[in-house]
């Protein structure tokens, strides 16, 4: 699923875009910008990161908060605004792709998350209701959107940047996939 083109920016947007070139060092991914001698083709260089993301290694209490939350019956299922594929096989090589019964993203409804189709999407495809479902996430901009279409939220707080005033509050919080599990009595 290809990203909706801007067509616009703001002046403060356009500011930060020059404050951020500004500060590249010659070697930087500033050199992909279009026009530029020896630029690197922007459509290579996403293709070269993209690539790159089923190689990604998991958090290290990702395989174990998985695996009891499996244990314990939970009906685990991933939602990306990425590939489903890509992640089944980050999952896969650590050996958890099969404690998922599905891997969902959002190019069968066309919305990336936050927006709530995509989340109705998820419920839909797994025939769960909004009520009993419980989205697990680390970015406070998934939990609004989740807690917009209704479900249950859990925040994984991997850093210590405080969760945003103007997100819906997560319904649990967490720092480790295992905490989690534990508050929810799979371990």
């Amino acid at each position: 699923m290809r990203s909706p083109r801007r067509t616009a920016a703001s002046p403060a947007h356009a500011r930060a875009r020059t404050s951020r070139r500004s500060s590249c060092r010659p070697a930087a991914p500033c050199s992909l910008a279009a026009g530029e001698a020896g630029a690197t083709d922007p459509e290579q260089a996403a293709a070269h990161v993209l690539a790159g993301l089923p190689e990604l290694p998991l958090h290290p209490d990702v395989p174990g908060g998985v695996r009891a939350l499996r244990a314990s019956g939970y009906r685990l299922a991933t939602l990306t605004n990425g590939s489903a594929g890509t992640t089944r096989a980050v999952l896969g090589r650590a050996g958890l792709a099969d404690c998922f019964e599905s891997h969902l993203d959002v190019e069968a409804p066309a919305r990336w998350k936050p927006a709530r189709e995509a989340y109705a999407y998820a419920l839909d495809a797994l025939d769960v209701r909004a009520g009993a479902a419980l989205l697990v996430s680390v970015h406070p901009w998934d939990i609004d959107g989740a807690a917009c279409a209704g479900l249950a939220t859990a925040w994984l707080r991997r850093t210590a940047r405080p969760y945003p005033s103007t997100a819906h509050p997560a319904d649990l919080t967490a720092t480790a996939l295992p905490d989690l599990a534990a508050r929810l009595g799979a371990m």
